[in-house]
């Protein structure tokens, strides 16, 4: 694939950013081949991504930040660049729920999945001898429910320790402490088996049964303090009925959850997603 950098950025909306974002690459013989924008009329943000021949330009990664530098601050920019020859490195935690991390696993051997997965971190042993297949290491790391700092630190020790870009929860079964989500901000994603807002919290299926609707759905979201409440970077559903039981709902959403875990993980390692207070734009 071409090497790119992707620049993207928010800032508060006016005319004229696209044309001197345009106008700065272009000037450096700068090639775009890709570009996405979107204004928030509620709240007066521009949002910004464009892809970048690297191959066009005359200077490096870091020339090309300190280039473009002067003319983020002239629009209050937040922004970044990213190099897609840069792999992402992503840790993966899981409980003993295999399908979320076994599609990744998979996308990832077979090379749907441009990252590098550093290791894989569980509070149980059941699922060491798939990831292991994968020659990924696979750190077994147990919960004590009457005290779970000893575990929390650990967790984060390994997660420093692999030098991890994205975290990502494949039905870790474990609410994560406030510290350790403020220390990753959008850089944990989670799914959730439940079309957010809507039956948040523990067996969402049941609750969905209960109350007899007639879709179910999984929701990927990065982690915040707030359970279940975070930045929604995907969600999916699946239709159901009358005739469907608790366990049938759990089956069919298994392959919803997959599928909107791997695709909000994409999105996230090729610099799609941009958050703006709990929401997010997501130029897929």
């Amino acid at each position: 694939m071409e090497r790119r950098y992707r620049l993207v950025l928010s800032c508060p909306d006016r005319v004229g950013i696209v044309s001197m974002v345009s106008n700065f690459i272009s000037s450096h013989g700068g090639s775009i081949t890709d570009a996405n924008q979107h204004s928030d009329t509620s709240t007066g943000c521009f949002f910004m991504r464009v892809e970048i021949s690297a191959a066009t330009l005359p200077f490096s990664l870091e020339q090309l930040k300190e280039a473009f530098a002067p003319i983020a601050a002239s629009f209050q920019m937040e922004w970044e660049i990213h190099d897609s020859a840069r792999p992402k490195r992503v840790v993966l935690m899981a409980s003993r729920e295999s399908h979320c991390l076994a599609d990744l696993l998979y996308r990832f051997h077979s090379n749907e999945l441009f990252c590098e997965i550093a290791c894989v971190i569980s509070n149980h042993d059941d699922l060491r001898s798939m990831v292991e297949w994968h020659d990924i290491p696979y750190h077994h790391v147990p919960v004590d429910p009457a005290d779970k700092t000893p575990h929390f630190a650990e967790v984060n020790r390994l997660i420093e320790a692999h030098e991890a870009d994205v975290v990502v929860l494949a039905r870790y079964m474990q609410i994560l402490p406030p510290d350790l989500c403020e220390r990753y901000p959008h850089r944990i994603i989670n799914i959730h088996h439940s079309f957010l807002p809507s039956f948040a919290g523990a067996k969402p299926y049941h609750q969905a049964h209960e109350r007899g609707v007639k879709l179910i759905g999984a929701t990927c979201h990065y982690v915040t303090q707030d359970l279940d409440a975070g930045p929604i970077i995907d969600q999916d559903v699946t239709r159901i009925s009358h005739r469907d039981l608790p366990e049938d709902m759990v089956r069919l959403g298994r392959d919803v959850e997959k599928t909107v875990l791997a695709r909000g993980l994409r999105w996230h390692l090729e610099d799609r997603v941009l958050v703006e207070g709990n929401k997010t734009v997501v130029f897929a």
